[in-house]
């Protein structure tokens, strides 16, 4: 090797390790940045008729892993449904409440027995007459709450997809555009690097509402197809479609029309639907899961709970030859669903409706004034409150007293919110294990950065110590 050769493979050494020091300076200064890949500068000898002559750039690599980012992303789409799903069933048992201490339905009705055991004992107390009206008065309006709360969610799960249909799509369309701008970059270039992290944002992105899969195609680009095989992107993006709903009421459901489904291209990938398509995870899983079953349910379980309160109010007076001879009253009868949410005072004993307290004690349907004396209407009350009664609606088999059916409702919702939150805390471990694992493999060690500029540091000083001494020695042979 002649000492011109010597000085340019020095000089091709530098400029690599000046490539070299930039790669590890953007390592370094992206560890935190979501998403980011770490980058490596791929180099290979360089020879020229057939003499050595240095080093050259063949371009930037990206440690990308995609069998632990295609795990990563399966494990946070369960995690995200399981997410959502264990924060809605927590919100239902706080909301119902589990305690007399609480103030939710089971501490209603457990102050409604205790108004009417109070009312029993001194009939003649205007002040327990009123205890009893303001306590079914509280009790009715848990009830329509409670109704109220649980339309309110299945709304907001409704608006909820319709936002994330529309994140789905915007992403869709992102990929799609970066599948283009890749096609028409060097791959092995760091702005193909750059490229391909933004692309599995928007990857990442989608996973979290469905399960997908990448399909890698020729010239750097890639296809989504769902878990099920449906594709969303085949070269160009396909939207995918849901009509929301203002309102959803406790009847509605995609089999009335009344609600909407998921489709692509018209094939149905509404989860929970039968067709091969129906998604099986995701946040879309979770948000439909809660508007079309979970909540439904629990929803049915409270008209359960509130027609079975109605029927044993009915009952107490046998003596009475109306047909208002319930404290509390369905103030739209005909409807079916939603009972709950249409409970309310019978107006016939409440003052501020025009009725009168002495009703309470002797009989709703009462034309006079009886005995002031007389518990025996608040003791049926009680007896009926008491009684167990067998069930076969809602979820509910067996026989239970007012309290005991309430108590029942309660420690099932508790039940899902345990168990829910049991699946939330083991889906999260094992999207961490993954989240770590891929970290490793694909993240910046900024430890293992520093030592390789190190490494950098001293190749650098030794080609420059080439290039002096061949330079030493070219003035040398120049003196001769």
């Amino acid at each position: 090797m002649s000492l011109s050769n010597a000085i340019n493979a020095a000089r091709t050494g530098l400029q690599v390790t000046g490539l070299r020091a930039d790669m590890v300076a953007t390592n370094v200064s992206n560890a935190t940045t979501p998403g980011y890949v770490r980058r490596s500068v791929v180099v290979s000898e360089m020879i020229t008729a057939n003499n050595p002559a240095g080093v050259r750039v063949d371009g930037v690599a990206r440690s990308g892993n995609d069998a632990l980012t295609a795990q990563r992303m399966a494990s946070g789409s369960d995690v995200a449904q399981a997410s959502v799903i264990a924060s809605s069933w927590a919100s239902l048992s706080a909301r119902l409440g589990d305690t007399v201490d609480g103030s939710g339905l089971f501490a209603m009705v457990s102050d409604f027995e205790s108004a009417l055991a109070t009312a029993a004992a001194t009939p003649e107390s205007q002040a327990n007459l009123n205890g009893v009206v303001d306590a079914a008065k509280a009790l009715a309006s848990e009830f329509r709450s409670l109704s109220q709360f649980v339309s309110a969610e299945r709304t907001d799960a409704d608006q909820e997809i319709a936002s994330s249909v529309n994140t789905v799509n915007d992403a869709l369309k992102q990929i799609q555009a970066l599948n283009t701008k890749l096609g028409a970059t060097d791959r092995t270039s760091a702005r193909a690097a750059a490229l391909m992290d933004e692309r599995q944002r928007y990857v990442d992105t989608i996973s979290e509402f469905l399960p997908i899969e990448t399909i890698d195609r020729q010239g750097g680009s890639i296809d989504i197809v769902t878990k099920e095989g449906v594709f969303l992107l085949a070269g160009s993006a396909r939207e995918i479609e849901f009509s929301p709903a203002s309102t959803v009421g406790p009847a509605d459901s995609i089999a009335s029309t009344a609600l909407s489904g998921l489709s692509v291209g018209g094939l149905d990938i509404t989860p929970g639907q039968p067709s091969y398509g129906a998604i099986s995870s995701g946040l879309f899983g979770a948000l439909f899961t809660l508007r079309d079953t979970d909540l439904p349910a629990f929803n049915d379980q409270l008209d359960t709970v509130a027609s079975d309160l109605l029927a044993r109010l009915d009952s107490a007076d046998a003596g009475g030859a109306g047909a208002n001879t319930s404290l509390l009253i369905d103030t739209n009868p005909g409807s079916t669903a939603g009972i709950a949410g249409r409970l309310a005072i019978n107006p016939l004993i409440d003052p501020l409706q025009g009725g009168q307290l002495s009703r309470l004690r002797d009989g709703l349907d009462a034309t006079t004034t009886g005995d002031a004396g007389n518990g025996r209407l608040f003791n049926a009350m009680l007896d009926a409150m008491n009684t167990n009664r067998t069930l076969t609606a809602g979820g509910f088999e067996g026989s239970y007293s007012a309290s005991n059916l309430v108590a029942g409702f309660a420690s099932r919702t508790g039940q899902m919110r345990v168990s829910s939150e049991a699946v939330q805390a083991s889906t999260s471990a094992q999207h961490s294990i993954m989240v770590e694992a891929e970290r490793e493999q694909t993240g910046v060690d900024v430890d293992q950065q520093m030592q390789q500029l190190l490494e950098i540091e001293q190749a650098y000083a030794a080609n420059a110590r080439v290039i002096e001494v061949a330079n030493q020695m070219l003035l040398k042979l120049m003196e001769l």
